[in-house]
């Protein structure tokens, strides 16, 4: 029985279509509450084996942001040096980081050796693991969008250095760090594409064997 509406599959198509990685936040607080129910959606996402490998650190204190936002300034200074030319004035010209205004930091690792769900599913293909992390980091996405929150994915970091000044266990891999908030202004189009560093295939290719 279907128990989803036309309204209902169409307004979830929207969330997704409207979803940004968000780089300039206003630095109002994020409400507790609505900061949890962003967090809770983890124990609603799937995982291989029912492992539930997603480890969350909130990272709040300013010595620990401080660390994390140095580390983002020495990756991107070495990451400008891999272009020339106009690519790297594009490059260095685009605001990669909302870290210095983001209300919340959230550091997402992988427990790569949990014991929970008994290596089922990952015995052939470990990265399972941080596929379901990944997997959870998405729902969470749509739903801080769903409550006009924004959430900006932060790639451009070394993240042993930042385990290493997290100080997290050994085997906690860093996943994703994310910055969270309420964003500035609200756009259609991701803003990679409106400042010309990339845009999105035309269309889907896929491949039948």
């Amino acid at each position: 029985m279907d128990q989803f509406s036309d309204d209902f599959r169409a307004g979830l198509v929207d969330l997704m279509r409207l979803r940004r990685d968000v780089r300039r936040f206003r630095r109002t607080p994020v409400e507790a509450d609505l900061l949890q129910r962003c967090l809770d959606t983890f124990g609603l996402a799937p995982s291989v084996g029912l492992s539930e490998p997603w480890r969350i650190c909130r990272v709040t204190s300013d010595a620990a942001r401080s660390h994390a936002i140095d580390n983002f300034k020495t990756a991107n200074a070495d990451a400008l040096r891999g272009y020339s030319g106009d690519k790297a004035a594009l490059y260095a010209s685009l605001k990669l980081s909302g870290m210095a205004d983001a209300p919340e930091h959230l550091a997402i690792f992988c427990d790569d050796s949990t014991p929970k769900g008994a290596g089922l599913g990952a015995a052939s293909m470990p990265e399972m693991r941080r596929y379901s992390v990944v997997g959870a980091i998405a729902m969470m996405w749509l739903t801080a969008r769903s409550l006009g929150l924004g959430i900006g994915w932060v790639s451009i970091l070394d993240p042993e250095r930042l385990c290493r000044d997290l100080e997290v266990p050994a085997d906690w891999t860093l996943v994703a760090y994310l910055c969270l908030g309420w964003p500035e202004e609200e756009s259609l189009t991701p803003e990679l594409e409106t400042r010309g560093w990339e845009t999105r295939a035309p269309a889907l290719h896929i491949e039948e064997r």
